[in-house]
């Protein structure tokens, strides 16, 4: 009798071991349960596999994006692409959302007219290539209803060329990770109309902003008739960093010693609030530039200044690093 029950015991915390081996990774994390089977079974397919498992590709792949077009297939208008980009990519099987930051190309596809668009086929050739090149699937999938509101939140580039249709589509993701760490990160869908594409050769930024001199702002006022600055304020405020007040004594400087010199100061914001806050931000900021310059011993007569919201952008909004670009200064010689 007690060898049955010992019997029993045993074939109990085998079966639940085995059930806990069934159990989803999400729902494991929840109850605490650890596989403790693992391996089973050989498999050959990567989808999901830790980046740094992913053997590092030696592959010659040349530029941007990388691959030619399918046969039959074309883009169906001008590629986007930027030097520097931030796209959301799922990176595990379980369709985990990371930011990408680096060099981008995206565009939609359509057919070239010489023959019908085929789903399978655009899907199958991209699939193929890159692992030819040594890439990986890391997603294959439609996007759940979490993964859906966080993109519609965070990813603000939703809706321009070469957007994936995370609402209806399979979406299928991969990455080619390369011995200098600048992976390429590679995510397209289809239906049967077309497709789009969204590459990513991960890169750091870089800024390209330099610090301001008084040499330099009256060279680019003599040869351009406007110098354009990018002066720091407190974050959504009219209130002068002390990074920004050194840079208005350089603009101090130019006018002090040319005391025929006039200037209109324009302020500029990014994208990212209301129409009428931007407008009121941006008036504040030349307001406060200019009443800088006035304590520093500038004439008021020879200023003037005036707001321009987020209108006239340098850059494309839809990047941090275009939307700094874009909350700047301009002098404007008079």
């Amino acid at each position: 009798m007690r060898k049955l029950v010992y019997i029993n015991i045993w074939m109990w915390i085998i079966t639940s071991i085995l059930f806990a081996c069934a159990i989803p990774t999400h729902a494991k994390n929840h109850i605490g349960v650890k596989c403790l089977f693992t391996n089973l079974r050989p498999s050959h397919d990567h989808t999901g596999e830790q980046k740094d498992s992913i053997p590092v590709s030696t592959a010659e792949l040349g530029d941007i994006p990388f691959f030619s077009l399918p046969e039959n297939i074309a883009y169906e208008s001008k590629p986007l692409q930027r030097k520097y980009d931030e796209i959301y990519f799922p990176v595990d099987k379980d369709g985990k959302l990371e930011k990408i930051c680096g060099r981008s190309f995206k565009s939609n596809m359509i057919n070239n007219g010489s023959a019908e668009w085929s789903r399978p086929y655009f899907v199958k050739s991209y699939d193929r290539a890159i692992k030819a090149a040594g890439g990986v699937k890391l997603f294959e999938g439609k996007f759940k209803p979490g993964q859906i509101q966080f993109m519609k939140k965070n990813a603000e580039y939703l809706g321009e060329e070469g957007s994936l249709d995370i609402y209806n589509n399979t979406i299928y993701a991969y990455i080619i990770r390369r011995q200098d760490g600048a992976d390429i990160y590679i995510q397209f869908d289809a239906n049967t109309a077309g497709g789009a594409i969204q590459i990513v050769r991960k890169e750091a930024f870089k800024q390209t902003i330099v610090t301001v001199n008084s040499d330099q702002i009256s060279k680019e006022l003599n040869e351009y008739g406007k110098s354009i600055l990018y002066i720091h304020f407190d974050t959504d405020k009219a209130t002068l960093q002390t990074g920004g007040k050194k840079a208005i004594s350089e603009i101090a400087k130019v006018l002090l010693n040319d005391k025929n010199l006039k200037l209109a100061v324009h302020g500029y914001t990014d994208n990212s609030g209301s129409e009428a806050r931007n407008q009121a931000l941006s008036e504040s900021r030349a307001d406060a530039v200019v009443r800088e310059l006035i304590i520093l011993g500038v004439d008021q007569s020879r200023l003037s200044s005036k707001g321009f919201g987020a209108s006239n952008p340098l850059a494309d909004n839809n990047s941090e690093a275009g939307r700094a670009k874009n909350r700047r200064v301009e002098l404007i010689k008079q």
